[in-house]
């Protein structure tokens, strides 16, 4: 790979996808795109960038799909879910008492570990019973969206966070593999989505959780993200960020939530909110149906 083609991919990948490649990753790109070359029917990589080049837009998109990490399992550093079960799902239940009606979004959702183990962690909280619950993935990658829609994997993916009572309770087996329960899957609804660009029309939510994706953007991007965010989130609701994530000293369209690291709410002291975000729960959530 010559450094030409490097900072091609480079560019490439940051106007695409937000990812910010340092100068030192070509054994990253050679690792994951050769085998992609390979399996398209080129032998390089100089090969496939010049196809790029040339505005092969499928080809593009299984590049950006290639170096997206999808890394996720079950209940990913425990912390988040304690906090939503302990305090954000008990003050928003006491909150929404008059709606009876929650909108909860997982950005970058990957093959749906995380939408699925905030739908069970809703699912066991009493308090929700009867509620009208909607939980949006959205991911850049639509191959794994189709595999989180199925709810399938493996015996080691289940074997990563999946506390085994909740396996039992809400899992069937299905040969080697364990299926949830269509009840739970029912909870999620899957959207592809790019965060670099607009997604206002997603309406307003009462939780965002955006975790482990923000880290791989440079600072203008994730301003950009934050801010927008900010516009979609309910006065009281609560974003959820990654352990290495921060909107401190980044962004002050959020605050940190008192005493819960990780969780951040809206900034009441930045101006009025407008437009689609202002919307009332109820009627954003019916116009995105």
């Amino acid at each position: 790979m010559t450094p030409s083609d490097y900072e091609f991919l480079r560019r490439l990948l940051k106007e695409r996808s937000g990812l910010d490649l340092s100068s030192d990753k070509h054994y990253l790109v050679e690792s994951r795109l050769i085998p992609l070359a390979r399996r398209v029917g080129l032998p390089g990589i100089g090969e496939l960038v010049q196809q790029l080049r040339g505005g092969a837009e499928p080809l593009t998109c299984e590049v950006v799909e290639a170096m997206t990490t999808n890394e996720t399992f079950f209940f990913r550093d425990k912390i988040p879910f304690d906090h939503l079960k302990e305090a954000v799902l008990p003050a928003l239940a006491q909150a929404r008492a008059g709606s009876r009606a929650l909108r909860i979004w997982c950005a970058a959702s990957s093959t749906g570990q995380e939408p699925y183990s905030i739908a069970m962690c809703v699912k066991e909280f009493a308090a929700l019973a009867g509620w009208r619950i909607e939980i949006v993935a959205t991911d850049l990658s639509q191959d794994v969206l189709e595999k989180s829609k199925t709810g399938i994997y493996s015996q080691f993916e289940v074997q990563r966070g999946l506390p085994i009572q909740m396996l039992v309770k809400h899992f069937k087996q299905i040969g080697e593999l364990w299926q949830l329960d269509a009840d739970i899957r029912g909870m999620v609804q899957h959207r592809q989505l790019n965060l670099l660009q607009d997604f206002s029309h997603l309406g307003t939510f009462d939780v965002i959780f955006c975790r482990n994706v923000l880290i791989y953007f440079d600072q203008t991007t994730k301003i950009g993200v934050f801010e927008r965010m900010s516009k979609m989130l309910e006065s009281d609701g609560v974003l959820a960020l990654g352990a290495a994530e921060t909107v401190v000293g980044i962004s002050d369209a959020f605050k940190p939530y008192p005493e819960r690291r990780g969780l951040y709410r809206p900034n009441a002291a930045r101006a009025p909110r407008t437009g689609a975000a202002a919307l009332p729960l109820r009627a954003v959530a019916a116009a995105t149906r």
